[in-house]
């Protein structure tokens, strides 16, 4: 009778582990304050939800170190993989490593080259780039009227990673605002990468600063960059009253500088809901069921006005 206890109890143990399903994550790399907001997003997510387990890793900005790790996953067994790409022009192998392996997969937030040929078990979760660019740029443009500035105004631009489809994407909307009649004035005066980080922004903007270079507003690809160039200019004196400052992604730390008054417009990505979004994608697609190759999460502008609706957000 023990022995006929003791196999049901292990059957049974086993039948639940096979139901479990596993979800590979490799995230392009932790130390970053948007994606650590969507991985921590992913992982509360898949801690709410009944057997389901994420093994997540950290690429750190290694193309060759994120293959390697879609590749463990595959011989790992898992049901499907999460990416955040390192570099948006590698997916194709990643597209074709999980592809003949059949495993699902699914891009998150970093919008892959080859997004238009995925394969039917795969997918994109983000947000539409051609609305982040576009709302802060078109905000900047506006604030510059404002200020009195309508008539002529020179911009800087902070680009991310030039290897990454965002940065590319969200120069372009700057440049495509700045084409059109109402925002004609603006004129960019210096256009540079600062990789998406705080402290490559401040060295930026300070070599800017040395060099003598006026301007009316800084329209930067993404928050961390933006904050860095307040520091820069803070540390040399510089009247923020007089500069208008745009970024992405309304983070915390971005939130806190809009209060301070030293950020005047940012365009809040959704980092929780694209990581919630790519688990349910993945799980999805590991059950076979059907998810649209594109699934996207708004953007939304964020202003002083209505910073308070976002201060727990990202």
């Amino acid at each position: 009778m023990r022995k006929l206890l003791f196999g049901v109890a292990l059957s049974a143990l086993m039948t639940t582990s096979a139901m479990a399903e596993t979800i590979g994550v490799s995230m392009a790399l932790f130390d970053d304050n948007f994606l650590t907001v969507l991985r921590n997003g992913m992982v509360e997510y898949a801690g709410e939800l009944d057997d389901v387990e994420l093994q997540v890793e950290d690429a750190q900005n290694d193309v060759g170190r994120q293959l390697n790790q879609i590749q463990n996953f595959i011989a790992s067994g898992v049901d499907a993989i999460v990416v955040n790409p390192v570099d948006t022009d590698a997916t194709v192998a990643m597209t074709k490593a999980a592809a003949d392996a059949g495993v699902p997969l699914v891009f998150v937030n970093r919008e892959p080259v080859n997004v238009d040929d995925l394969p039917e078990n795969q997918a994109y979760v983000a947000s539409n780039e051609q609305e982040s660019g576009t709302l802060e740029t078109q905000e900047i443009c506006r604030l510059l009227k404002e200020k009195g500035k309508g008539e002529s105004a020179k911009i800087v631009v902070m680009m991310g990673e030039l290897s990454n489809q965002a940065a590319r994407m969200r120069t372009k909307d700057i440049h495509d605002v700045i084409a059109t009649e109402e925002c004609s004035f603006m004129e960019i005066v210096e256009e540079q990468t600062a990789n998406w980080q705080r402290t490559q922004a401040a060295d930026l903007m300070t070599n800017w600063l040395s060099a003598g270079l006026e301007f009316d507003a800084l329209v930067s690809n993404n928050d961390e960059m933006a904050i860095g160039a307040i520091q820069a200019m803070k540390a040399a004196g510089k009247n923020m009253d007089e500069v208008l400052v745009g970024g992405v992604d309304a983070t915390q730390d971005a939130l806190a500088a809009m209060a301070a008054g030293d950020l005047d417009v940012t365009v809040f990505q959704d980092a929780a809901g694209q990581g919630k979004g790519a688990v349910d994608a993945a799980l999805k697609l590991a059950r076979g069921e059907e998810v649209d190759k594109k699934v996207y999460i708004p953007f939304q502008l964020v202003t002083p006005e209505n910073m308070d609706e976002f201060t727990a957000k990202n």
